[in-house]
């Protein structure tokens, strides 16, 4: 287990991001700096808590339980 003081500098050259909780403070993450600082725009969401469309417009490969895959934009 690594830990780090804050959400964002836990994705430094991360694969891509899992998601396995709903805590209010990973409901509206400021997406641009994510996508910076992940090697990939890529997201595995076990909770659901972002909008399909939402995650296709900012640019990500989302793949939620349940629903439909986003592809990124090309």
């Amino acid at each position: 287990i690594s830990y780090t003081p804050d959400m964002y500098t836990a994705l430094d050259n991360a694969e891509a991001l899992i998601i396995a909780t709903e805590w209010s403070i990973f409901k509206t993450p400021d997406f641009a700096q994510m996508k910076k600082r992940l090697k990939q725009a890529v997201i595995f969401d076990g909770r659901n808590i972002y909008e399909l469309e939402y995650m296709q417009a900012e640019g990500f490969y989302y793949d939620s339980i349940g629903r439909p895959i986003v592809r990124q934009n090309s």
